[in-house]
């Protein structure tokens, strides 16, 4: 328990510390009108209140990851709880947090327009055309995911392909309204759930008298039934992903950066979001690492279900909570990867409108643009679940990786601190890199052969930005 509590205090902290030092590096202007006002639409520029929507972003963020992903990550034991913590804190919350203010600062844009001003015109339209099709991929997972818990709660004739079709029924209707009408109206209530149904699990852990496994120089080492095959580097760090850090955490930050009142409140909503989070993570590990005698016996249990997370998550909420309290769960966990996928093609609808330079007040231009997005994501949930699962977990990790090198490019420019970035950016590149060379969706090379080159492309792009920088500042270029 002492490792989870110190965790615990990490993230907090994070929150009231080291938030506000990034705080004062972005230099925020209370008195400068944001986007919400200055861009106000009625579809996806509107002013809310900072408290609907910090949980209006952190339900967009939630989705599986924080849940599934700590599941599957509780495998390599208490290692997996330094992630969470000290990856939110100084990594997944800074990211996030960058990502919204950015989009402020640039007028609500999208995160590919913002690496475009600051990595050029070819890294733009590279990412154009890579976050779209991360963000279809995200709709697809995030359709599959829970119309397989929904399929499992109702009566036979509801299928997984009736279920299919009914979220996919509600995706058009939230990509399509203007976002005060579902999302902003249902979004605070789902996330206000889903947090309770995490706080409600650890209280009943601890009452129940479940022991957490703690974390020594004795047990700092891989618990993964294969550890071989799944090393803790760069494995874990792509497993536990919406719970550290997460690229499609800064394709939502847009969304709510249209609709934030007042610079100020960025911390709250970006940051603030990343680390309760993180905190929902924290909870699912430390309960999956305990619940079923140990963290052996979590692999042997996952091995069994072929790493059905979902299967771990009915068991713990129905034991935990009873039968009202489990259903209330699980429909909370059901609720997440919804909401994050209805964003998620929200998000490339907004990504191809500004390419296209495409307004979207008339609801044609709406229908133009998501018609074959859908399309191209109902194809996607024909395809097996897994595979689109780890190619969606790489990109992930991978959009994370380009956008803190675009938040510290940044940075240099405006003369700021960038090294809060720069690490973080340096690590990620390590991770993604080493996991396409090693994993089996990727290279599949020798981990020898994969850890060499994953640590020397990254020294070279460190080395390759500071030559950027040192010519910038050379040449005595103005900020921007």
């Amino acid at each position: 328990m002492i490792t989870f509590v110190l965790s615990l205090a990490v993230l907090l902290l994070g929150y009231l510390v080291y938030s506000k030092i990034i705080e004062r590096i972005a230099e925020v202007d209370v008195n400068r009108e944001t986007p919400a006002y200055s861009l106000k639409d009625g579809v996806d520029y509107i002013p809310m209140p900072w408290w609907k929507v910090f949980l209006i972003q952190f339900l967009n963020i939630a989705g599986l990851g924080p849940i599934f992903g700590a599941v599957a990550g509780a495998m390599w034991g208490p290692i997996s709880f330094l992630w969470i913590a000290f990856g939110s804190v100084f990594a997944g919350a800074v990211h996030d947090y960058f990502s919204g203010m950015l989009s402020i600062k640039h007028k609500g844009l999208s995160i590919t327009e913002i690496v475009g001003i600051y990595m050029g015109v070819g890294t733009k339209q590279f990412m154009r055309g890579f976050t779209v099709l991360l963000m279809i991929m995200v709709g697809a997972v995030f359709i599959m995911g829970p119309a397989k818990i929904l399929s499992g709660l109702t009566p036979d004739f509801a299928t997984t392909t009736f279920w299919v079709w009914v979220v996919f029924g509600y995706y058009v209707l939230a990509t399509m309204l203007p976002i005060d009408k579902i999302i902003g109206r249902f979004y605070p209530v789902f996330g206000f759930a889903l947090a309770f149904m995490a706080v409600g699990l650890i209280i009943a852990l601890f009452a129940k008298g479940y022991h957490i496994p703690e974390l020594n120089l004795t047990k700092l080492h891989n618990y993964h039934v294969n550890s071989e095959q799944f090393p803790v580097f760069p494995m874990l760090f792509i497993t536990i992903a919406c719970g550290a850090i997460s690229g499609f955490h800064a394709t939502q930050s847009p969304l709510m950066a249209r609709c934030v009142t007042n610079e100020k409140y960025g911390r709250r909503v970006f940051y603030g979001a990343m680390i309760t989070e993180g905190i929902v993570a924290l909870i699912w590990a430390a309960i999956s690492m305990s619940f079923f005698g140990g963290i052996r016996e979590l692999n042997d249990i996952m091995t069994e279900n072929s790493g059905n997370a979902a299967f771990i998550v009915n068991e713990i909420s129905n034991s935990l909570l009873g039968k009202f309290g489990g259903i209330l769960a699980l429909l909370g966990v059901v609720a997440a990867p919804i909401t994050s996928g209805d964003t998620a093609f929200r998000s490339a609808r907004l990504i191809v409108a500004d390419f296209l330079n495409y307004k979207q007040g008339p609801i044609k231009n709406r229908l133009f643009v998501s018609i074959p997005l859908f399309a191209i994501g109902f194809f996607l949930t024909q395809i097996d679940f897994s595979i689109i699962w780890r190619y969606f977990a790489w990109s992930n990790q991978t959009l994370a990786m380009i956008v803190l090198w675009t938040i510290t490019v940044y940075l240099v420019r405006e003369r700021k601190f960038y090294w809060i970035t720069l690490i973080p950016a340096v690590f990620m590149t390590a991770v993604t890199t080493t996991y396409l060379l090693l994993a089996p969706e990727g290279f599949s090379f020798s981990k020898e052969i994969s850890y060499s080159f994953g640590i020397l492309f990254s020294v070279i792009t460190l080395l390759g930005f500071f030559v950027y920088r040192n010519r910038y500042f050379k040449k005595g270029l103005s900020t921007i």
